[in-house]
């Protein structure tokens, strides 16, 4: 239905007689003139209308409205008015045939990309707001990246390997999404958080090296980064170690940067989760600015002021050039942190101004104590301390929140700019409060290290640590993975330290445990957040920009208006019961 798209033809191809077929971006009348750009994928192209050569065709495109699909043939001229914003901006198309293939009612929103709808509107007609560029091109680059990375692992003999979507619930990790069976009624499928177990069994099965860009499922709550269904780069390696892990990934990521922006990325630097906490307040920091955490724990006690006394930790961050902050400003970082998202009590500060040193315990500490404090943070005149203080754990994270907050406040976190860091030596045990117990902080099957596992037979499971890395980007966690249990004795200890009985871990696992009496390999892998890859690499703060049609941040698809009930006649065929009252 055409011989060109809307974004190919140029000052080549005047005097050629061409087919265009397309949406109408807009259209303008000038005198006897009618100008409507057409768009498709591709581009927009000028058609041009003159009353005098032909006052039918003009009459009946201005009669044409937006988003009407029309076919025209006609010839191209070079424009006397060049547009160099557009590929196709030195030619138009002087129309002689004019065909409306399909009509359309007055798009909810302009379909531009600035647009005038807001995000519930757009995605309740998403298709509408697919068609814009800024959402396309998205899209695209979403393919790109994909194709770029099966390429770059089929290079180094990854297979990709599909695996199952019905899958059994475990008990560890996110909620799982469930899926009753009609043939076995009473009983449910879950559907995948991730491959893990099944990727281990690749493993087993002697692949060596697998990857899948696979969806996944978890029903938690949503945020900017969250999705109930997204998508990963799932991969795992047999007969490695952890380094062989990190330097095929790391330079997956490189090769990604320099095809799709042009950046030479550098070596990724190393942290421990443990500096990571003690620097940052954060397992994914965001290292493209400094304002690393100040200890001043020792600095503080024993001076009578009670907090500072009975805390387990007191830390500041210097906010350079922000000692002339005002009153009113302090008091507004203060109700910051004291929200319930933060939970901070209070914050306390010392500033360094013209006029000297001001804090406001100055009570309690005299200048030359509180000059101390600006040494120990190597501040000078002008700077600010933001000081928190408190339980370890709890104080560290609302201090990496504040610091975030100030790098916004003085746009130290610049766009375009990318700095990759991987984090390692997690912790392979977290303590829950709530249920009073220790969960995996990956998952089960990560492997301690090895001069930790004494550690597990021990029951000491606060100080092991986990042969576990992530990936972030910019503060934004990209993926991570783990070096994996492969012997079946070491797997029965893990399992009896997250409490898991006998009978319990045979129920859950049991054909796992059995591939590993099958000579399981020593293996490890990663996962990337394929979404939040393609959000980081494309400046967005939101993973919904890179998906086609997302949900809302209350898991739902405002478009298709689902989930939705269904039938009783369905939930009879599943053998479920609901009460009709």
């Amino acid at each position: 239905m055409r011989t060109h798209n809307c974004g190919e033809l140029n000052i080549q191809d005047v005097n050629k007689t061409i087919t265009l077929i397309g949406w109408v971006q807009r259209s303008r009348e000038l005198g006897g003139m009618t100008f409507i750009d057409l768009r498709d994928r591709y581009g927009i192209t000028q058609l041009v209308f003159n009353m005098e050569t032909s006052s039918a065709l003009c009459q009946k495109a201005r009669e044409i409205g937006r988003e009407y699909i029309i076919q025209i043939t006609g010839k191209v001229l070079e424009r006397s008015n060049k547009n160099n914003k557009i590929p196709t901006g030195e030619i138009e198309i002087e129309v002689s045939d004019l065909q409306i293939i399909n009509e359309s009612i007055t798009p909810p929103f302009t379909i531009e990309d600035e647009s005038d709808g807001g995000d519930e509107l757009r995605m309740k007609y998403r298709y509408l707001d697919i068609r814009r560029n800024i959402v396309k091109n998205n899209l695209i680059n979403r393919h790109k990246l994909s194709i770029l990375i099966r390429n770059y692992l089929n290079n180094l003999n990854f297979i990709e390997v599909e695996t199952p979507v019905l899958i059994k619930s475990t008990p560890e990790g996110a909620r799982d999404f469930v899926v009753p069976s009609r043939m076995n009624k009473g009983e449910f499928y879950a559907l995948p958080q991730s491959p893990q177990q099944y990727k281990q069994l690749l493993m087993v099965a002697g692949l060596d090296r697998y990857f899948q860009i696979v969806k996944c499922f978890r029903d938690e709550d949503l945020r900017a980064d969250r999705q109930p269904e997204f998508t990963q780069i799932d991969c795992e390696m047999s007969f490695v170690e952890q380094e062989d892990i990190l330097n095929t990934f790391e330079g997956l990521v490189k090769h990604l940067f320099k095809e799709v922006k042009n950046i030479e990325l550098s070596d990724f630097p190393r942290m421990t989760y443990e500096n990571a906490m003690n620097l940052y307040g954060s397992d994914k920091p965001d290292i493209r600015f400094d304002m690393k955490f100040i200890d001043l724990t020792e600095n503080v006690k024993g001076k009578g002021f009670k907090l500072f006394d009975e805390s387990e930790l007191t830390i500041a961050i210097n906010a350079k050039g922000c000692a002339e902050y005002s009153r009113k400003q302090l008091d507004e970082l203060t109700e910051w942190v004291k929200r319930p998202q933060i939970g901070a009590k209070g914050l306390i500060y010392a500033k360094h101004t013209k006029e000297g040193i001001k804090s406001s315990i100055d009570k309690f500490f005299n200048t030359e104590e509180i000059s101390q404090w600006f040494q120990k943070a190597d501040a000078h005149e002008g700077d600010l301390l933001l000081i928190l203080s408190g339980e370890k754990e709890k104080t560290q994270k609302m201090l990496g929140e504040l610091r975030l907050e100030m790098a916004n406040k003085l746009n130290l976190r610049k766009q375009g700019s990318f700095q990759p860091l991987w984090v390692i030596d997690f912790p392979l045990f977290e303590w829950d409060e709530t249920t009073n117990r220790f969960y995996a902080k990956h998952h089960p099957f990560t492997s301690p290290k090895k001069e930790h596992i004494k550690l597990l037979e021990n029951g000491d499971l606060k100080n092991a640590n986990a042969n576990a890395y992530d990936l972030v980007i910019n503060g934004v966690e990209i993926g991570g993975g783990s070096i994996r249990i492969h012997n079946k004795d070491l797997q029965k200890v893990m399992f009896k330290c997250l409490n898991f009985t006998d009978e319990e871990a045979t129920k859950q696992f049991g054909f796992l445990m059995d591939a590993f009496s099958y000579g399981a390999p020593p293996h490890g892998g990663i996962a990337f957040g394929f979404d939040r890859l393609c959000a980081v690499m494309g400046n967005s703060d939101s993973i919904k920009d890179y998906i086609a049609f997302p949900k809302n941040n209350s898991g739902r698809d405002v478009m298709s208006e689902s989930p939705s009930q269904i039938a009783i006649e369905q939930l009879k065929e599943l053998g479920i019961s609901i009460n009709t009252k």
